[in-house]
C-alpha cells in the first residue's frame, strides 16, 4: 500500500479513483459500514430508494467535474423546487414574482417586483452577518417569515450571529424562476449515488475497509502518504478544543398507497414545528412506486458533524488546526470536516481532483503518467 484515504465519502473516492488510475496502491477506509459517505442511499423496508442522510441534489457550473462523475453514471435530469410553508399557504423559495404576488396578494410584473423589493429592502454596511445580508436585499417582513425562524432551527443562532456567507447562498429573484439551483448541470445519477460510488471504487488498485476507524490504524499502517477526510480537530485529538459543527436527526416515514405526498421535492418549515423541512424522495429519482419515502430533519447541536457552523470564533479556531496541519508531514487534509468548509458536493469533487493532481506529481511512481488527473483537475 502507498496511500491510505480516510473517509469513502466523495473527497475520498474521487482522490482514490484518481490515485489508483496514476499507479498508486490505495487503501480506502470509512468507519460507517457504507462508502459513499453522507451520499449514502439505498432502497427502504418497502422499496423506495431514499437518501439516508438527508436529501442530496447534484448541481454544479463545472463541466470538468460532471465529466468526470459520468464515467460512473448515467444522469436523471432533475431541477429541484423547494416550497416554504407560511401560515396556511406554500410559497415558492427562494423567493421570487410568485412568492411576492401569493404572499402580499399582488400582482406585480418584474420591475415591479424590483421596485417593491427596493422599497422594503433595509440598506446594510457592510455585510457582516446573514442579517445584514437578508435585511440589505428583502426587508424586515420577509425576513422574519422565511428566514429568522429558520436559521434558529437550522443553526441553533440568530441571523446577526451567522456570517454573511450562510444567507448570501440564497438568492432574491424578480422573475418566475422557481428552481432552487440555476447551475448549468441540474441532475441525479440514475441509479443512485451508492451505485456511482461502487463504479468509481471498482479499480485493482483500490482496497476498501468499511467499519474501520482511523484511530484503529493510523499507527499501524505503512504508507508514503495518508489523505484525511473526517474533522480536523479529531485528527489532532481536539488538541485546542472543539469545532462546532451542526447534526440532524432524520426521521424517514414511508406512506403506503399515497404515491404522492406534497407538489415539490422539498417543503421547508421555517416558523412551524422543530424539523426544518420535509423531503420526498421520488420527486428526486423519478422512481414508481405505489407509496411514497419522506424524511423530516431535525437540526441538533449534538451527533454526527454534518455542517460547520460559519461564525468568525470557529473560524479562528480552524486556523489554529490548519497550522498543525500544515506542519504535519505527508498528510493531506480536504472536504468540508477536514477544511471546516460548507462545501457543496462539486466543490469537494473539484478539490480533490486538484489535490489528486498534485499528489501525483509530489509522489511520483517509477513508470507512471504524471498527467493522470490533469485534465479533470
Amino acid at each position: 500500500m502507498s496511500v491510505l484515504i480516510v473517509g469513502a465519502g466523495f473527497a475520498g473516492a474521487t482522490t482514490a479513483r484518481c490515485l489508483a488510475e496514476a499507479g498508486h496502491d490505495v487503501l480506502l477506509i470509512d468507519r460507517r459500514p457504507h462508502l459513499a459517505g453522507n451520499a449514502f442511499d439505498h432502497h427502504d423496508a418497502a422499496g423506495v430508494l431514499v437518501h439516508a442522510y438527508g436529501p442530496h441534489i447534484f448541481h454544479t457550473h463545472s463541466e470538468k467535474v460532471f465529466t468526470w462523475l459520468s464515467r460512473f453514471t448515467e444522469w436523471r435530469p432533475y431541477e429541484h423546487r423547494v416550497l416554504a410553508r407560511v401560515g396556511e399557504q406554500e410559497l415558492p423559495i427562494p423567493i421570487n414574482r410568485r412568492t411576492i404576488n401569493a404572499l402580499y396578494g399582488l400582482d406585480l410584473d418584474e420591475a415591479g417586483v424590483a421596485a417593491f423589493l427596493e422599497s422594503r429592502r433595509e440598506p446594510r454596511e457592510p455585510l457582516r452577518t446573514s442579517e445584514d445580508v437578508v435585511l440589505n436585499s428583502v426587508g424586515r417582513d420577509l425576513c422574519d417569515a422565511f428566514f429568522r425562524g429558520y436559521t434558529r432551527k437550522q443553526w441553533g443562532l440568530e441571523l446577526s450571529e451567522l456570517s454573511a456567507g450562510v444567507a448570501a447562498r440564497i438568492p432574491t429573484r424578480t422573475n418566475d424562476d422557481d428552481r432552487y439551483f440555476t447551475d448549468t448541470y441540474q441532475a441525479m445519477p440514475a441509479e443512485g449515488y451508492t451505485r456511482m460510488f461502487e463504479r468509481m471504487l471498482d479499480h485493482p488498485r483500490i482496497s476498501l475497509r468499511l467499519g474501520t476507524d482511523f484511530e484503529q490504524v493510523r499507527h499501524s499502517l505503512p504508507r508514503r502518504f495518508t489523505v484525511y477526510t473526517g474533522p480536523i480537530d479529531a485528527y489532532f485529538g481536539h488538541c485546542h478544543g472543539a469545532l462546532p459543527y451542526r447534526s440532524l436527526r432524520f426521521e424517514h416515514e414511508h406512506l403506503a398507497h399515497t404515491p404522492r405526498h406534497q407538489a415539490v421535492g422539498t417543503v421547508n418549515y421555517p416558523n412551524d414545528h422543530d424539523y426544518t423541512r420535509v423531503t420526498e424522495f421520488k420527486h428526486l429519482t423519478g422512481q414508481v412506486h405505489p407509496g411514497t419515502s419522506l424524511v423530516r430533519e431535525y437540526p441538533c447541536a449534538e451527533g454526527e458533524p454534518y455542517y460547520p457552523i460559519p461564525r468568525p470564533a470557529n473560524e479562528a479556531l480552524f486556523k489554529r488546526y490548519e497550522a498543525l496541519a500544515e506542519a504535519e508531514p505527508h498528510v493531506h487534509f480536504l472536504g468540508r470536516l477536514a477544511q471546516y468548509r460548507y462545501y457543496n458536493m462539486d466543490q469537494v469533487v473539484a478539490s480533490a481532483l486538484a489535490l489528486s493532481q498534485r499528489l501525483v506529481h509530489d509522489y511520483p511512481l517509477a513508470g507512471a503518467a504524471p498527467e493522470a488527473c490533469a485534465d479533470a483537475a
